[in-house]
């Protein structure tokens, strides 16, 4: 038997078969090959039609099965991993009103800050964890303002995943999980968010069922089968959020366990015991997808913009655009712990929120022009970028979150040895690389629902791991590059 995963992002949908026995990735694909459109038609707006998502799901489905030949009976359950924090408003007959508000969209900056205001700072994080901010619940209420005649026939509203679990069972639900990440879930009270809802003038009955994150969800249509290609009566079993979906896949359920990407931007999501916040706003908190009322997990998000962004720009503008980033790390590699003094503030993709969505831009600090060469600047930005996760974790150890192990997938910033140890060692913490996706674990997850797993944590063991990183015993190069680092970082704050 095998589990079917989705990941329903902004550029494409991507899906994975998995065998149920070995936990084998019986194969993966993604549609479509280029980047779905986001429509852009004001300043800080970004919207998508449901409606491709669905398509993209569907095509996507049928490709694996023809990659595969598994037959769709052999399939016992679905998984949805989906783009956080969009809006879906559908009327009572289950037709889209207007596109998607999806997450990446600031529109609703205001309304929420509003909100926060009006409600109280000390209320909101107590009760939300999070200002409304520019959340789901934020952008729904935009719609009721700006969009009066649209807002007067919703029906329900939902993310992005609920949508795609909406159009294969014909059951509008959603989870604690995701009606959190859209600041809609009252942790103090374990409801909904009443206050919220009466605040923006949001009928209750606009909420979707809430549902378990692991369970029986709904079953495969027919007519929702016959456009993917499946079984009718197909279980879906899961559905989360790609942030806490992706800390599942890589098997980070339990306090001190963190997840952490290394992409274009990079981002940290710590797993804590209990719901906590900051108040300073630098970091999200959210229901984790193994969150309970008597065990109340929390993953904690932090987002760092300026990751992968600034390797590629040395790269592509002050390196050799044909020289491959293992080339880079060989001689980056030669340049020495600390690049001898040189240093870089990888901060040049906009504002960051856990500098208190400060703009510094991007900095080099310590260049001697008669010493040094493309190699200390490659190194540089490889500790710049490993510094400003390891700032981000100590600042949420402020939270009372500990690190004990971080996990990884094995793709981009992760694979430069340079990069991975360095954090290991300032964080006296193991790095553990492990290959899989969001789609695959989604799949896994799904499995927990019919019976094939009996836990969350069975599922997700046996992960094929692909490397480790241990703390170096020489920390003292790596603190004294850090410390020098931190010192620039509070110049460029404070000057």
């Amino acid at each position: 038997m095998y589990l079917l995963g989705y990941d329903i992002g902004s550029s494409s949908i991507k899906a994975a078969l998995v065998e149920t026995r070995t936990g084998r990735i019986a194969g993966a694909t993604q549609h479509p090959e280029r980047e779905m459109p986001i429509m852009a038609t004001h300043t800080d707006w970004a919207e998508q039609h449901p409606s491709d998502w669905w398509d993209a799901v569907c095509a996507a489905t049928k490709k694996l099965l023809q990659q595969t030949g598994i037959a769709p009976s052999d399939i016992a359950a679905i998984g949805i991993s989906y783009q956080m924090h969009g809006l879906v408003i559908v009327d009572e007959h289950g037709e889209v009103l207007r596109p998607s508000i999806i997450w990446c969209d600031s529109r609703a900056v205001n309304i929420g800050q509003q909100a926060f205001e009006r409600l109280g700072e000390k209320y909101c994080l107590e009760h939300y964890l999070n200002s409304p901010g520019n959340f789901t619940a934020s952008k729904l209420r935009w719609v009721s303002e700006q969009e009066p005649d649209i807002f007067a026939r919703i029906h329900k509203f939902m993310l992005p995943g609920d949508y795609i679990a909406f159009r294969m069972t014909g059951e509008i639900r959603s989870t604690v999980t995701g009606l959190s990440e859209g600041v809609l879930w009252d942790f103090a009270e374990n409801t909904f968010a009443k206050k919220l809802l009466e605040q923006y003038n949001i009928p209750e009955k606009m909420l979707p069922e809430i549902v378990p994150v692991f369970t029986n969800q709904g079953k495969l249509t027919s007519e929702a089968a016959a456009a993917l290609g499946l079984a009718a009566g197909t279980v879906i079993g899961y559905r989360a959020g790609d942030q806490p979906n992706n800390a599942l896949s890589l098997n980070v359920l339990r306090p001190g366990e963190v997840a952490a990407t290394g992409g274009t931007s990079g981002v940290v999501y710590a797993v804590a015991s209990r719901p906590v916040f900051d108040a300073q706003q630098r970091v999200n908190s959210f229901a984790h997808v193994n969150f309970m009322p008597e065990n109340p997990l929390t993953g904690v998000l932090l987002c760092i913009n300026g990751a992968g962004s600034q390797y590629r720009w040395l790269r592509q503008h002050i390196g050799d655009p044909g020289l491959s980033y293992h080339d880079m790390e060989q001689l980056a590699a030669s340049a020495g712990t600390g690049a001898d003094g040189v240093t870089i503030l990888p901060f040049g993709n906009g504002a960051e929120r856990m500098l208190g969505n400060r703009i510094i831009g991007s900095r080099m600090i310590g260049l001697n022009l008669n010493r040094h060469e493309k190699r200390h600047l490659y190194r540089a930005a490889l500790e710049g970028i490993a510094f400003s996760f390891v700032y981000g974790v100590k600042m949420m150890g402020e939270m009372g979150i500990s690190v004990k192990t971080l996990r990884a997938g094995n793709d981009n910033l992760f694979q430069s040895a340079i990069f991975s140890s360095t954090i290991a060692t300032l964080l006296d913490a193991e790095i553990e690389l492990i290959a899989t996706t969001g789609a695959v674990g989604a799949a896994k997850a799904a499995g927990v629902s019919v019976g094939i797993f009996n836990s969350v944590e069975e599922a997700m063991q046996g992960g094929v791991s692909a490397g480790r990183y241990e703390p170096d015993t020489e920390h003292e190069p790596y603190q004294q590059a850090y410390e020098r680092w931190k010192n620039e970082l509070v110049r460029a704050l404070t000057g």
